[in-house]
């Protein structure tokens, strides 16, 4: 089904429906759907992914008409969304400003430390949470884990949907697979430029055919760098497993070559020069808030996918069918 396009800013560009391409116009429709189902009046911090689709995400919110979104701050996972919230004049935030849940009136003096002579910034106690964080994904499993780092930047990306109460992943029909691996050939993971041979031979014992340095292709020699000044690897491995899938026989621990998703994730965060991975699984958001802890899940809550007949598939976690 087509989504109307709603008037805005003069200031933002709308693409008409019909001038879509099928994918584009399945990316749109998902990520119209996504807002209208969890993006609120009432939030005040909200988190913007990287990606093509995320752009669709963007106009939706900047839809809803600056009496909402003015109110608000937009978190960026990188330069690119950082970016994209500009050029929409949203409200820009930043991720390692948010403020505290209850700060007390500083006091000269009452920060100094006198043992160590360091002064506490006021970076103790805790901090605001994301109300929401919209990002999309390279690929999505039956059990809502998602491969990202595509755009190379996965840690920012993991840092912000960790930090959110709610991650809302937004893809088209594409990105929808039984297993990680299916379509998705290799898992991004940002390294340490110093690290990289060693990296590379130990992805090679756990399994990796044949982990590669991304290159910056025709526009740019050698490696990508990401915004952290560190290089991706590209790690291919066989079909990754669900818990579902393990047996007395198979249990998804590296024997043969063959990972359940999970524990793929756990062993590779392990590998010294390993700055984050491109594997988003464990918890979702809801579910680290029930158990009563800080901070967010890697793994969304819900998934939409635009998918190819311009309708909107909708994969939602228990915790959301429950709140239905």
């Amino acid at each position: 089904m087509a989504t109307p396009v709603v008037p805005v800013a003069p200031s933002v560009s709308l693409t008409p429906v019909s001038a879509l391409s099928t994918v584009e116009a399945s990316k749109r429709a998902a990520a119209y759907k996504a807002v209208e189902d969890h993006f609120d009046p009432s939030y005040r911090y909200v988190g913007i992914g990287s990606g093509s689709t995320v752009v669709y995400v963007v106009e939706a919110i900047v839809a809803k008409g600056p009496e909402i979104t003015s109110k608000m701050r937009f978190i960026p996972t990188g330069d690119q969304s950082k970016q994209l919230i500009l050029e929409a004049h949203l409200p820009l935030g930043s991720i390692d400003a948010m403020p505290p849940v209850k700060s007390d009136p500083y006091r000269a003096g009452t920060g100094f430390n006198v043992a160590t002579g360091l002064e506490d910034l006021g970076l103790k106690g805790k901090r605001e949470s994301l109300d929401v964080a919209f990002d999309g994904a390279d690929e999505i499993d039956a059990d809502l884990n998602c491969i990202k780092g595509g755009g190379a930047c996965l840690f920012q990306e993991k840092l912000v949907a960790t930090s959110a109460k709610k991650f809302i992943c937004v893809a088209d029909f594409r990105k929808l697979s039984p297993r990680l691996l299916s379509a998705w050939k290799a898992i991004p993971i940002e390294i340490s430029p110093l690290a990289a041979p060693t990296i590379k031979r130990i992805l090679i014992t756990l399994g990796s055919s044949d982990p590669k340095i991304r290159q910056g292709g025709s526009a740019k020699a050698g490696p990508v760098v990401t915004d952290n000044g560190m290089w991706i690897m590209d790690a291919p491995f066989r079909k990754l497993l669900l818990p579902s899938d393990l047996t007395a026989t198979q249990k998804g621990d590296g024997k043969d070559g063959i990972w359940e998703v999970a524990q793929l994730g756990r062993r590779l965060q392990r590998v010294v020069g390993i700055l984050e991975v491109g594997l988003f699984f464990g918890r979702n958001g809801l579910q680290v808030s029930t158990a009563g802890e800080e901070g967010g899940g890697q793994k969304p809550v819900a998934a939409y996918f635009g998918m190819e007949n311009g309708e909107v598939e909708v994969r939602a976690s228990k915790e959301i069918d429950a709140q239905a």
